[in-house]
C-alpha cells in the first residue's frame, strides 16, 4: 500500500467520526395529566445531533433495507420516574422518562425512539408549571 492511500484512508475515517455530532443534549419534558392541579417541567438528555449518512442515486436498484438512514439514538439510557404535584388520590401520579447516558448513529429503533419528526409539537404546559431537577 502507498503512504498515500493510507493517509487518505486515516483522513476519511477521522473526517466520518469527526463530522458526527451525535451526543446527549440537555432537554425540557412538560409533562401533566387532566386530573392533576400542575404541570411538572422536568430537565433530562436525549440524543441529538448529527450522523453521517449516505443517500443513494440509484434508490431503484437497492433494497429497502439497504436505503434506511443512521440517526443519532440511544447506545444507553435509563429511566427515572417523577411525581407529578396536585394530583387527587384516585390518579397515579408518576411520569417515568427515558435519560441518554450515551449516543450512537444508526438504525431508529421505534421500540423507544420517536422515529418521525412531527409538524406541530406541544412541549408545554397549560397549568401552573413546577419545576424537577433531577
Amino acid at each position: 500500500m502507498s503512504p498515500f492511500f493510507v493517509m487518505s484512508l486515516l483522513f476519511g475515517l477521522f473526517l466520518g467520526q469527526a463530522a458526527s455530532l451525535c451526543a446527549p443534549s440537555e432537554y425540557t419534558i412538560h409533562v401533566e395529566k387532566r386530573e392533576c392541579a400542575y404541570c411538572l417541567a422536568i430537565n433530562t438528555t436525549i440524543c441529538a445531533g448529527f450522523c453521517m449518512t449516505r443517500d443513494s442515486n440509484g434508490k431503484k436498484l437497492l433494497l429497502k433495507s439497504a436505503l434506511s438512514q443512521n440517526v443519532c439514538t440511544y447506545k444507553e439510557m435509563l429511566y427515572r420516574t417523577a411525581l407529578i404535584p396536585g394530583c387527587p388520590l384516585h390518579t397515579i401520579p408518576y411520569y417515568s422518562y427515558p435519560v441518554a447516558v450515551s449516543c450512537k448513529c444508526g438504525k431508529c429503533n421505534t421500540d423507544y425512539s420517536d422515529c418521525v419528526r412531527e409538524r406541530v409539537r406541544t412541549n408545554y404546559c397549560t397549568k401552573p408549571q413546577k419545576l424537577c431537577n433531577l
